[in-house]
């Protein structure tokens, strides 16, 4: 009798998921979790009803509605906005052929871009930055999308193409955003007029693109036979990392601008982009250095034996082990990257957190706001964090090593 019913549980499918199920693995798996779950729950209610009470009712946000555009492009001028715009509009409809394509969590994140998109465009308040141009474009760039999504599921468009298009709409934004000098229709913007979510999204994302590959370089280096290469590598690795991000702000934005002639001097926002870059740099570098590390010998040498030259044992054996063992603290780092671009703003350029400190000083009215300002900017950068942590936890998902603890 008792080996059928050990037969009849072998045999049994598993149970579905479900929020049943849920609930009773993570809320009621156990006595003490249970005691837990039932004390804790009355608690965890009235808190959630108090912060409810207190956005919704308590809480004045005249000082974060006031001014979004402020928050999205700073200073940049009104009538030039469309740029900002434009390129938006053609990141949205990169976001639209990723999701047809790819699927996953490209398809969340396009419907939940979408969905903001479209629940600004039907608010029902007055706003004069919220006019019925600016709706229309609300709802053809959700229209982008949706095109987007139908290209995308289009199985002539090669990969190539998709990828090569991340790369050129950012570059040709970069170019529309500072503008031409002999232009009319799209005269110059100095970078001193950009600012919020703009400067913010540049710095990460060109710190992220521009450190990753300079990361690996330097992981290498560090790893070089050349003792040329391995010691400066290694100086280059632990004298970046030795000094905070601070320090090395100050070294491009003053020092370095003191040794350049003035008619050779690189643009303050550049020369951010740079501190940035370098100093994550070393940070990815040694990430990097740790998944080497953790690639058996004995990969080098079947690689070897079957032929294949250093290079293509590096790159084709080596490396995609390396990246993949060190995924977890990579996305880490550039989630920190994210959140240290703040610091920007001690060097006067205004950023996400400048432009909410430079509302609060404007007005003694607007002071007496610095908690909703305050909370509105940590939801922001906790969204995006959130998404790039997400992101991280599905492609650990795919390649097999997701954490069970």
């Amino acid at each position: 009798m008792a080996i059928k019913e050990i037969e009849q549980d072998l045999l049994r499918p598993p149970q579905p998921p479900g929020p049943m199920r849920w609930i009773r693995e993570n809320l009621f798996s156990g006595f003490i979790n249970s005691i837990l779950t039932v004390l804790l729950f009355p608690a965890i209610i009235y808190l959630l009803y108090q912060i409810s009470k207190w956005v919704l009712f308590g809480a004045n946000w005249q000082a974060v509605s006031q001014f979004p555009m402020l928050f999205a492009v700073g200073q940049y001028p009104r009538d030039q906005i469309w740029r900002v715009g434009f390129i938006f509009s053609g990141l949205m409809f990169m976001l639209g052929i990723s999701w047809g394509r790819w699927g996953g969590l490209l398809k969340s994140i396009a419907l939940a871009a979408g969905s903001f998109l479209l629940l600004i465009a039907v608010l029902p308040v007055q706003h004069p930055q919220l006019d019925m141009t600016m709706r229309i474009y609300l709802g053809s760039t959700i229209l982008l999308i949706l095109v987007g999504y139908l290209i995308g599921n289009n199985t002539r468009l090669k990969n190539a193409i998709i990828i090569a298009g991340w790369f050129v709409i950012p570059i040709i934004g970069i170019v529309l955003l500072a503008g031409f000098e002999a232009s009319e229709r799209i005269p110059p913007v100095q970078t001193t007029l950009w600012g919020g979510l703009l400067v913010t999204f540049l710095l990460a994302a060109g710190g992220i693109i521009l450190s990753f590959p300079l990361g690996v370089a330097l992981a290498f280096g560090r790893r070089s036979d050349l003792p040329v290469v391995s010691g400066f590598s290694t100086v280059f690795i632990e004298v970046i990392r030795g000094v905070p991000l601070v320090t090395i702000l100050f070294m491009f934005s003053i020092i370095l601008a003191l040794f350049l002639p003035v008619e050779s001097r690189i643009d303050r926002l550049v020369r951010a982009l740079m501190a940035v870059t370098v100093f994550s740099a070393a940070y990815s570098a040694e990430n990097v250095r740790g998944g080497l590390q953790s690639v058996p010998l004995g990969q080098i040498e079947a690689a070897k034996a079957l032929g294949m030259g250093k290079l293509h044992t590096t790159v084709f054996i080596v490396l995609p082990q390396a990246l993949r063992a060190v995924l977890p603290a990579i996305v880490g780092q550039f989630i920190s990257l994210f959140k240290d671009t703040t610091l920007v703003v001690i060097i006067g350029i205004n950023d996400f957190l400048g432009i909410g400190r430079s509302i609060i000083n404007s007005d003694p009215e607007f002071v007496q706001m610095r908690t909703e300002v305050y909370i509105f900017m940590a939801v922001v950068y906790w969204i995006f964090s959130y998404l790039m942590s997400l992101a991280s936890r599905r492609i650990e998902s795919a390649m097999g090593i997701e954490s069970n603890l």
